[in-house]
């Protein structure tokens, strides 16, 4: 899950909603550069696909990160393999390191700082340390040798810290980035750490000044997931290619002040409406902008599977959509069954039903333009959850009010066929339906 704005026990906000638990369904994302770096910095583009697997583990059902975007790269002198989620929904990259050299027996899931000569610590009196981290949902601060440390919290309960370093990030075998800052977190705590092992640690993609695509100069990135085999691919850079449909865009809305609720440097646009088969619902204004506190800011992640809604909200959208599907799906009707501790609108379908009825659309309205949410995207059939005969599908809209979480978030289930351009330089997310597996053949994107 990504940057959303929750609480916790003294009511400070944490920007973030990542899990390091477990993974149902993992996206691998093998490091494959198709396009030459040219001499200049940064590369004009790259680009990676995207593979998945599909893990399942029905008895935990956990909300936060059901699926990883896994990039393969390697850091340091001698180069060390690593592997790191790509989260849109972050700032700070981190790797989880490890600083001892016991039995000269390196861990190929951690890096070694002490067996890198171009390793180097960046102190809290830096200007690093001092002006760029001042979106971090933490503060960063010093520790007993005077070096920068930063601490991450997530809604899991997961947590890692550690110090702020730069290293050279070698990205294939085109170039090498040096100098890139990052989290040497020699302290992970997770509530699934056989997991959380199969990763070297995180690739932050937001827009702050310490993000991987801020630190590398990128004026823009897109990807698209397939619906039918959610193989798909990442681009950094400039598509540059004529054959790509026109997308709409919408602008990224920028708040200066400083705000309790409001992540600054989350990808986030303005929400102006929502649709049930071409009905707008009846949805004031004012619930959908951000109030003085910030809260109710909408933000757009990839890292978060679903889509979450404040409640006055969801209950609308969730009243309508169970109206318009009376006669064609039968309710769960269980209470206390609630699919990832927010999404409470459920249905039974038969185990040799191959194909779900006909369903109505859902549309999410933006500022110029609109994302269209329809077939068996709507629903979201519960792994390993049977009731006698029957699955159990659940409406793939839940109730961010359940999470304690005070914002709109757009999640990639529902991006899926969408190409999605993050466009930094423009402020502005771009976005048009797309059949992603053949965009990827016409990158030349392999499986």
């Amino acid at each position: 899950m990504k940057s959303y704005v929750i609480f916790n026990s003294n009511s400070k906000p944490f920007l973030k909603i990542l899990s390091l638990s477990s993974l149902y369904l993992q996206v691998f994302l093998f490091l494959l550069i198709q396009v030459h770096f040219s001499f200049s910095s940064p590369p004009k583009t790259l680009i990676f696909p995207l593979k998945t697997q599909i893990l399942r583990s029905p008895n935990k059902l956990q909300f936060y990160h059901n699926v990883s975007l896994i990039v393969s790269l390697t850091v340091g002198t001698p180069p060390q393999n690593v592997s790191m989620v790509l989260d849109t929904g972050s700032e700070l990259s981190w790797l989880h390191c490890n600083q001892t050299t016991q039995n000269n027996q390196p861990d190929p899931k951690k890096f070694n700082p002490i067996q890198s000569s171009s390793y180097k610590t960046i102190p809290c009196s830096s200007p690093t340390c001092i002006n760029r981290t001042q979106d971090f949902p933490i503060p960063a601060s010093c520790d007993s040798d005077n070096l920068c440390h930063a601490t991450l919290s997530y809604a899991d309960a997961s947590s890692s810290e550690g110090n702020l370093a730069s290293d050279i990030f070698h990205l294939g075998s085109f170039d090498n980035i040096s100098g890139l800052v990052f989290g040497c977190m020699d302290s992970i705590f997770s509530s699934n750490s056989a997991e959380d092992s199969k990763t070297t640690g995180l690739m932050g993609m937001n827009r702050g000044s310490l993000s991987f695509v801020s630190q590398m100069g990128f004026p823009k990135f897109s990807y698209c997931i397939s619906g039918s085999d959610f193989l798909g691919l990442l681009l950094l850079g400039d598509s540059n290619v004529t054959w790509l449909t026109p997308l709409n865009y919408t602008p990224l809305i920028q708040i200066s002040e400083p705000l309790p609720y409001f992540d600054r440097v989350a990808y986030t646009v303005q929400l102006e409406g929502i649709k049930v088969s071409g009905k707008l619902l009846p949805i004031p204004k004012s619930v959908l902008v951000p109030d003085h506190t910030g809260a109710g800011q909408t933000m757009v992640d990839s890292g978060t599977q679903f889509t979450f809604l404040l409640g006055p909200v969801y209950n609308v959208l969730r009243a309508e959509f169970l109206n318009q599907t009376g006669g064609v799906l039968r309710v769960l009707g269980d209470p206390n069954f609630v699919f990832q501790g927010a999404m409470d609108l459920c249905y039974r379908v038969p185990l040799g039903q191959n194909n779900l009825p006909n369903l109505p659309s859902v549309s999410l309205v933006f500022t110029g333009a609109e994302m269209v949410v329809s077939g068996d995207r709507v629903l979201y059939q519960v792994p390993g959850e049977v009731r006698g005969n029957d699955s159990v599908w659940c409406f793939s809209f839940g109730n961010s009010d359940l999470l304690g979480v005070e914002a709109y978030v757009i999640g990639h289930h529902h991006q899926q066929n969408v190409w999605m351009e993050f466009d930094l330089e423009k402020s502005r997310i771009g976005l048009a339906q797309m059949r992603c597996d053949l965009a990827r053949q016409r990158f030349g994107v392999g499986n």
